[in-house]
């Protein structure tokens, strides 16, 4: 809810409508307690406030005018204490203590705009008149604040003996450039304090008339801004401090990004002389400069014949001045020319400039002005859009989201908020694909360049030369950004010229990448030759480069260069898939170890399901290897009979006669295709295919560990997963350490024994590595872990934090264990119709393809039956148990198998 007392009292609820609150005394209360809101106003002074001389019985009174008050305002929170009443609402949701918190800010006219009229002027009762007079004292300082002449005048007429107030309306009209009326205001200050008072005018007063005699009045030429600042508050005081300390502050950026409105902020809060100077559309930059400072020519001419620089020096010489020149960029080398001669000639002057490259003068200071954060950017879409659409509301998710996709361009933000007055915010959303359209509508009274998107980004083409163009436009083959190699290799261009794009706010350079926003891309990519499969060509070099040092002590510096890179490598995949499907597997090969290493599972699966589905039901000559692989990546979502895909995958494997390319495909292959029984040929097959390189015997341990553990032994499966563990950790793989230390915290688990140990050292190692899939599976096992140790709530949260990830990764199988876990909680709980309902959900999410489901719907059978016993019912528990024990079977998991026999051997009943 908000509260206004700046005015009639009133109250609004959360949809901005007026609640009416038509009983004077309630009235009355509700304004006390919104002007002290949350804090506890206390009995006595209710009663004095409301009454004077409390009556008797007002005790009484008090309280039922509390309860008719919450009668009448639903959802009003009055709180009752010992000492008194309190209204639950924060500060900023009265208008008057907001109107504090704008005024504390600088931001005197947005709080002045809070005002509806006279303070409390529906309120008859004995606090008024001191409340009153309080706010009157607010409204005072709002005015002077907000510094307009119209209401500093009607004030003064008000008040004709406040000094603060004449002094601010002699600097409003001298801003205005009316300094005949503003020395005219203080004469007759001067005849009403002698007349009226006896005195002279106060040293502050006289300190104004001083400075417009000496044309010395703070903020000649600063334009007037018709909407309020919104956002910056870091970048106003960096730029404020900067000034303090240095003569030439350049704020760059690319158009539209606020840098003129930023500078007017921090220019009007210079306390000094300031001189605005737009050099937009002036290619005299001296000229321009000499009339933006208000010089007279007369006078300066005695000497004889003196050049417009030097007619400029002479006058700023001896002048304490801001110079806020905006606009350099299309005269960057004559603005560096003058201005430099300035800063050198004249001590007294600093210059704030907005460039979208800088000015090269030695002791220059950049302030980068970049896109607004999504607060920031959120904040401002709705301050303009309830401008054009007073009670404007929307999801805020929604809001950042075109934010975003706008790339948080101040320009482009406001541009799509105007849209909201003839188009729903998701409308306006679906239509950021095509924005130079959408966003073709701006302030008539705007400089042509500001007035579209199109015609801002347009601006800053036109000063390009044509090799700069050339490679801006190149430059658009790449998505998210792109290091220093890539962007000279592909573009085929040079470091000086991309240094050049850098310079001229085309492209942004964060770390060592080269980024350039989505909305200069979209105008730069209809001027862009086909680079498609140049870029996929490299992309597929640089991960086939990374490969071998995924698996060594340097993986986790090669996961952060592909991981920089992935929306490039993604994109290139796509490509391929639907041009070059020979690029695309070899691509998916290259990328299948990155994408295990990260974590992205279901990612991996969804790229190579794609890449299979373009190619067919064959490999295409001499890609056997890479489509085998395709196959087993894809199984985390494939769907239907995969019998057919799993005798190919497996044929084209036994085909091979040596190790594969990739090492990680005899991983993946025994994960795919379940344990061979020992000495079989395909178990040999198996062990014959796997490298003699130290990695590979490592996985060979890890490989044999996890089958013996499913075979039920236990101790041998704990010391081949201990060496594999140690074998991984000598070569330096994080992730093969990681699932080794998970396995054996599930035998440790499976044992009873403490697993917390192997589990946390697991975790340790896959944060390392961000793998966000692999991470949320594993708290899964810690959450069994935690609820083994007697720790439900640890689990629960476990579960919680596991869910949460799976489902921003989109790992059903994962959401499916969470489930499964939460249905146990709840089943040890006593609640079981919600552990039925969660064993629903697993087997709901559980895939359906061929990364073993049986296992997944054998768990989720074995806990039906758990839930069966617990409820007393023997025959249902005896079936789940028994389709959970086929299933385990149908697996080979003897470990399994062990326990669901166990559960049924159980004595029956709860």
């Amino acid at each position: 809810m908000r509260f206004g007392v700046l005015g009639p009292v009133e109250v609004r609820d959360g949809a901005g409508v007026v609640i009416a609150v038509p009983a004077p005394r309630q009235r009355a209360l509700l304004a006390m307690l919104a002007l002290d809101a949350g804090g506890i106003v206390g009995h006595a002074r209710l009663l004095e406030g409301l009454y004077g001389e409390p009556p008797a019985g007002a005790a009484n009174a008090l309280q039922s005018q509390v309860s008719r008050l919450r009668r009448t305002v639903p959802g009003l929170v009055v709180e009752h204490h010992p000492a008194g009443y309190r209204l639950v609402a924060g500060p900023s949701e009265v208008d008057a203590t907001y109107c504090a918190e704008l005024l504390a800010a600088g931001r005197g006219l947005e709080a002045l705009r809070l005002w509806r009229g006279p303070a409390l002027a529906d309120v008859d009762a004995p606090f008024a008149d001191d409340a009153r007079q309080r706010l009157e004292e607010l409204r005072i300082s709002c005015v002077i604040a907000a510094g307009t002449a119209g209401d500093l005048r009607d004030l003064l007429a008000r008040h004709p003996l406040r000094e603060d107030v004449r002094a601010a309306l002699m600097r409003a009209l001298h801003r205005e450039g009316r300094q005949t009326e503003a020395l005219e205001v203080f004469a007759r200050g001067r005849e009403l304090l002698a007349d009226e008072l006896g005195v002279d005018p106060s040293p502050a007063l006289a300190a104004a008339h001083v400075e417009i005699l000496r044309a010395q009045a703070p903020h000649r030429g600063v334009p007037a801004q018709l909407t309020s600042f919104v956002g910056r508050d870091e970048d106003l005081r960096r730029v404020a401090k900067w000034l303090q300390e240095n003569r030439l502050v350049t704020l760059i950026g690319p158009g539209g990004t606020g840098k003129t409105r930023l500078a007017v902020e921090v220019a009007s809060r210079e306390q000094g002389e300031v001189a605005f100077v737009d050099l937009s559309a002036t290619t005299d930059v001296a000229r321009a400069l000499l009339d933006g400072a208000g010089v007279r020519e007369a006078g300066l001419l005695s000497a004889g014949a003196l050049s417009v620089e030097d007619r400029l020096h002479a006058a700023l010489a001896t002048r304490d001045v801001l110079l806020v020149v905006d606009n350099c960029e299309h005269v960057v080398d004559d603005a560096a020319r003058v201005l430099g001669a300035v800063l050198a000639a004249c001590p007294g002057v600093r210059v704030l400039a907005t460039s979208r490259e800088p000015l090269g003068i030695t002791g220059e200071t950049l302030s980068p002005v970049s896109a607004l954060d999504d607060g920031a950017a959120v904040r401002l879409f709705e301050d303009r859009a309830q401008a054009v659409k007073p009670g404007f509301r929307a999801d805020r998710e929604v809001i950042a989201d075109v934010c975003r996709r706008l790339d948080g361009i101040a320009l482009a933000i406001e541009l799509a908020a105007a849209r909201v007055r003839s188009l729903p915010i998701a409308e306006i959303a679906a239509r950021l694909d095509d924005r130079f359209r959408l966003l073709s509508r701006g302030s008539r009274t705007a400089a042509p360049r500001h007035r579209t998107l199109h015609a801002v980004v347009e601006w800053s083409w036109d000063l390009l030369t044509e090799a700069e163009r050339d490679l801006a436009a190149r430059f658009t083959v790449f998505h998210g950004s792109a290091g220093l190699d890539a962007a000279v290799a592909i573009t085929g261009s040079d470091v000086d010229t991309l240094s050049s794009l850098v310079d001229k706010s085309l492209i942004e350079v964060t770390g060592e990448r080269y980024r350039m926003l989505d909305t200069i891309r979209a105008f730069c990519a209809t001027r862009a030759p086909d680079l498609a499969e140049r870029h996929a060509r490299w992309f597929l070099a640089r991960a086939q480069e990374a490969e071998p040092h995924l698996r060594a002590h340097d993986q986790v510096e090669w996961l952060t260069r592909l991981g920089a890179d992935h929306d490039n490598l993604t994109a290139a995949l796509r490509w391929a898939t639907v041009h070059d499907v020979g690029l695309a597997l070899e691509l998916v090969a290259a990328l299948a170890t990155y994408y295990w290493c990260r974590g992205l599972r279901t990612e991996a699966a969804q790229r190579a399901e794609a890449v299979i589905r373009a190619c067919g039901e064959t490999a295409p000559p001499g890609r056997a290897q890479e489509y085998a692989l395709c196959l087993l990546l894809a199984w985390p979502i494939a769907t239907g009979d995969q019998s057919g895909r799993i005798g190919q995958a497996d044929a084209l494997l036994c085909a091979l006669d040596g190790p594969p390319r990739y090492p990680i495909m005899t991983m993946m292959w025994g994960m795919a295709l379940g344990a061979p029984e020992n000495d079989s040929q395909t178990w040999h097959h198996r062990n014959r295919l796997i490298g003699t390189d130290s990695w590979s015997r490592a996985l060979a341990l890890v490989g044999d560990g996890l089958m013996a553990r499913m075979q039920g032994d236990p101790i041998a499966g704990r010391e081949l997963l201990r060496r594999g563990a140690e074998g991984f950790e000598r070569v330096g793989d994080r992730w093969g350490a990681a699932l080794a230390h998970h396995q054996l915290g599930e035998i440790a688990l499976e044992a009873g024994e403490p697993a917390l140990d192997a589990i946390g050292r697991a975790y340790t190692l896959l944060t390392e590595l961000g793998a966000t899939e692999d991470i949320a599976e594993l708290l899964v096992v810690r959450a069994r872990a935690r609820l083994v140790s007697g720790d439900a709530e640890g689990a629960a949260a476990d579960y919680d934090e596991a869910f949460e990830q799976a489902r921003r990764v989109g790992s059903p199988l994962v959401q499916a264990n969470c489930h499964l876990g939460r249905a146990e909680l709840a089943r040890r709980n006593g609640d079981l119709d919600t552990a039925r309902a969660e064993c629903d959900r697993a087997w709901e999410l559980t895939p359906g393809g061929w990364y073993s489901p049986d296992e997944m719907r054998c768990h989720i059978a074995f806990e039906r039956g758990r839930i069966a016993r617990a409820a007393g019912d023997d025959a249902g528990a005896r079936e789940h148990l028994l389709e959970a024990l086929r299933r385990a079977v149908g697996q080979r998991n003897l470990l399994t198998e062990a326990a669901v026999r166990a559960e049924l051997a159980a004595p029956a009943g709860p």
